[in-house]
């Protein structure tokens, strides 16, 4: 992975006095390995033979300029970042040329701490980039499923002891709060076992009425209730040789714990309106946001039942406990979303993802990926910008080390300003109270650079 310590540059302009001013403030300052050429031709020879992360070139040049040796690096590397060195009178085309590729651009005259700060964002660039290969990578690799997803040890615990028990019979119930993630390790442990040639059927028994759920679970005949016009398969019957899942079983009434019990104990029960018993082989896995312990206390759970659900149990930690896992799973929901949508969007920008890790995720990975899909589908930039994200989760942005812009109030006539003079001057006051700083002022309007930059032209 390229860092700060690692990086090679090639500096190109043909003017010498420029190249051994950048090249000087580059190796003496940072450290970084740095080649220098004075024109297109000899920059071209360098980047076959050499690997190098940053180009720095001069705009216009004699013979390959460096907007052909942009497009001509790009070929050579994919990951290469280039930042143009302009002169008076060429800014708007180096803006111009970003839209092509271009990392960004410094102006002449420049000093010391401009050419360190940009070479320093291209870098992060480049480790962001790989980061996100390195993510992709690991998905496709995780435990062998690409369904449980995620790194840390309490993940791996989980994944490890589904895999354990997925060959057994046993019955499961998988504890944790809402929208970790509890149906997707159920569907893993089927996927694991035996029965995954069979369904996988479940139920939420907080979204049925107490009057649906016995017929849905057992089954009718013809005429068992009003609106009964034919006989229905339960889902016992219709998860026959694979395996049940009952989501949020804590909701269930006693009436149909006692029918749950007698099923898990011999396998029998009857279609409502039938006296006929039925039987049926299924593997059931149970899950709870609720302490089945408790609701046992409160004489609202039968505690034999209980006994019976939690032969194994597999507790699953909110998201808040286990942070590692958030990049992890935000890139696997922006591949699957973006794919959805027929959108080219795979990067988070750092800032955005400090945001993301900074939230506390009351509604788990659920919450999280609604998030992500709703970035993908907002966003107006090539990748996730802190912009993007819900207003709950920019409430962290001062938490996340990003810097408050002094309290600054513009007043704006309704109905009186175009909307393109509003963002203007929201853009003039922003760059004021940033001192002029572009990258702090995107950050703070939460659009990228380039953006900006654009804008600024516009």
């Amino acid at each position: 992975m390229t860092d700060l310590e690692n990086t090679t540059v090639l500096v190109v302009d043909d003017n010498a006095g420029i190249r051994e001013a950048v090249e000087k403030i580059l190796k003496k300052e940072e450290g970084f390995t740095v080649f220098t050429a004075p024109d297109g031709e000899t920059a071209v020879k360098t980047l076959q033979q050499k690997t190098i992360s940053i180009l720095l070139t001069d705009l216009r040049m004699p013979g390959i300029d460096g907007v052909e040796l942009l497009k001509i690096a790009k070929t050579i590397s994919e990951d290469i970042e280039v930042i143009l060195i302009t002169g008076h009178g060429t800014v708007e085309v180096a803006v111009e040329v970003m839209k092509d590729g271009a990392f960004d651009f410094i102006q002449k005259p420049f000093n010391k701490n401009t050419v360190i700060k940009t070479v320093q964002r291209a870098v992060e660039k480049q480790n962001l980039v790989r980061e996100n290969r390195i993510l992709h990578e690991k998905l496709r690799n995780i435990q062998g499923t690409d369904t449980i997803i995620g790194k840390s040890s309490a993940i791996r615990k989980v994944i490890e002891l589904a895999a354990q028990v997925a060959s057994s019979s046993a019955t499961i119930l998988i504890s944790g709060e809402s929208g970790v993630g509890k149906e997707v390790v159920a569907m893993a442990i089927h996927n694991f076992s035996a029965r995954n040639e069979n369904r996988f059927v479940k139920v939420s028994c907080a979204a049925l009425p107490e009057t649906l759920l016995e017929a849905e679970l057992f089954g009718y005949e013809r005429g068992a209730f009003t609106g009964a016009v034919s006989r229905k398969e339960g889902r016992f019957e219709l998860a026959n040789g694979g395996t049940l899942f009952l989501d949020e079983v804590g909701d269930i009434n006693p009436a149909v714990q006692v029918k749950l019990l007698r099923v898990l104990q011999n396998g029998e029960f009857e279609r409502l309106g039938s006296g006929k018993t039925l039987q049926a082989d299924v593997r059931l896995i149970a899950a709870t946001n609720a302490s089945l312990k408790d609701l046992v206390k409160k004489k609202q759970f039968r505690e034999d039942l209980y006994y019976r659900l939690n032969v194994i149990n597999i507790e699953i930690p909110p998201l808040r406990e286990r942070k590692e896992d958030i990049p992890l799973l935000a890139h696997h929901f922006l591949e699957r979303y973006s794919d959805k949508n027929s959108r080219s969007i795979r990067t988070i920008t750092k800032e955005a993802m400090d945001l993301l890790l900074e939230y506390h995720w009351p509604g788990n990975v659920r919450e999280l990926e609604n998030t992500i899909e709703r970035a993908v589908i907002l966003t107006r930039e090539s990748e996730i910008v802190p912009a993007d994200l819900p207003a709950d989760i920019l409430a962290n942005l001062d938490k996340t080390g990003s810097i408050t812009i002094a309290n600054k109030t513009i007043t704006i006539p309704v109905g009186k300003i175009p909307l393109k003079d509003i963002e203007k001057m929201v853009m003039t006051e922003t760059l004021k109270q940033s001192g002029g700083n572009k990258n702090i002022a995107s950050k703070i309007l939460g659009i990228s650079s380039r953006t900006l930059y654009r804008k600024m032209d516009e």
